[in-house]
């Protein structure tokens, strides 16, 4: 990431935290930082995308949901990332997500992927 280049956090809180992920995705491995987005809860999502079941290692995948209730947290990681390598996440991502802007635990206003 060139110093230039501003940066953008991406809350992951399931694949794009696994190296073989990151590396496909962006070509490397991103700093990160633990977080948590509170109001959502986790569900789970059958993937039928072979590509990502292939880079992932599994059919199954972590999708969150908005609840509106501030007890309700997601754990996961804060990742640094680059407005072009938002670009290539929203690539892996399958069209049961969509992302957006959140505010996490943290304070730190981040990207995250929702249930669609």
């Amino acid at each position: 990431m060139s110093a230039d280049e501003p940066t953008q956090y991406l809350f992951s809180y399931g694949t794009l935290q696994n190296a073989d992920v990151q590396l496909d995705t962006f070509g490397r491995l991103v700093e990160s930082e633990p977080d948590a987005l509170p109001g959502y809860t986790v569900d789970y999502a059958e993937i039928d995308d072979t590509r990502v079941v292939d880079l992932s290692g599994h059919s199954v995948h972590p999708i969150v949901r908005e609840t509106g209730n501030p007890l309700d947290k997601v754990l996961g990681r804060a990742l640094v990332v680059t407005e072009e390598e938002l670009d290539a996440s929203d690539e892996y991502e399958v069209s049961l997500y969509r992302r957006i802007a959140v505010v996490l635990a943290s304070g730190r206003r981040a990207w995250v992927y929702v249930a669609a």
